[in-house]
């Protein structure tokens, strides 16, 4: 009897050890689901704090902000990265700017239609005058009579008062040649570090990036020339008469970059192409 109650104790003894180490295994496994699950959610969590950016678009020729090269108006519009109110109508064209812009400036607006019509109406003169020769005034014949010789003068005092007004005219006409320079200059030192997108009747003609845009290879406000030199110096960068390094596009035909130089560094970038008339 006395060694059936060793047995049972025994084999209690083993139960209670077998069941103590499955506890203790359920207990580890559970432990490590734990640690699993954390590490899971702990990645996860870095993974969302992870930046998503590929960093800030590059300004090229091949488009910014989803507006390309002779893209029409509305379809400039429509990309929703320019506000709707024009903020120039200077020759013909219609310029707008990107998304928190400035508002349109009605002061310098109604000042450049202004001077855009007084500019067509005088060179539309001037053009019309140059068709015109003043009568030659004769030589009076050997004894012509005082009547004669008055009506001769009085001939030569109106050519001579014509000539004069067209003098004038021919002045007034390329003074409003210079007055419509001086508004193109206002206008695009007004938008020069906002930047802004410019459409002629055939679509995009010019885009001008703002103070922020940097081309791929870097270069964007606040660059030096030197800089500007060694990024384009080898690929066809020319300073032109207008005072802006120009740099042709490569396989867009009448394309150019313009980088505008204030005291040796870039205090402005656009690309172009001058050959699109506004109308």
């Amino acid at each position: 009897m006395g060694k059936n109650r060793g047995r049972i104790r025994a084999v209690g003894v083993g139960v209670s050890v077998v069941l103590l180490v499955a506890g203790a295994a359920a207990c580890g496994n559970d432990d490590k689901g734990d640690k699993k699950d954390t590490a899971k959610a702990d990645s996860a969590a870095t993974a969302s704090a992870a930046p998503t950016s590929k960093g800030p678009e590059a300004f090229s020729a091949a488009g910014y902000r989803g507006l390309k090269p002779a893209m029409a108006k509305d379809a400039g519009l429509a990309t929703g990265a320019l506000e709707t109110a024009p903020v120039s109508l200077l020759d013909g064209c219609t310029d707008f700017v990107y998304k928190g812009g400035p508002a349109p400036d009605k002061t310098r607006m109604d000042a450049e239609a202004a001077t855009e019509a007084r500019y067509k109406d005088l060179n539309a003169k001037a053009d019309a005058a140059r068709g015109k020769s003043p009568a030659p005034a004769g030589t009076l014949p050997p004894g012509a009579s005082a009547k004669d010789a008055a009506a001769a003068a009085a001939g030569s005092a109106a050519a001579a008062k014509d000539s004069a007004a067209t003098a004038q005219l021919m002045a007034d006409a390329t003074q409003s040649i210079v007055d419509m320079w001086t508004a193109r200059e206002t206008r695009d030192k007004a938008f020069l570090a906002t930047g802004r997108a410019s459409f002629a009747a055939t679509g995009l003609r010019e885009l001008v990036a703002p103070a922020e845009a940097k081309t791929a290879e870097g270069i964007g406000v606040g660059s030096s020339v030197d800089d500007l030199q060694r990024a384009y110096g080898g690929k066809g960068l020319q300073l032109a008469k207008s005072g802006k390094y120009e740099l042709p596009v490569e396989g867009q035909q009448g394309w150019k970059y313009e980088f505008t130089v204030d005291g040796g560094k870039v205090a402005g970038m656009a690309v172009a192409n001058r050959d699109i008339k506004c109308t």
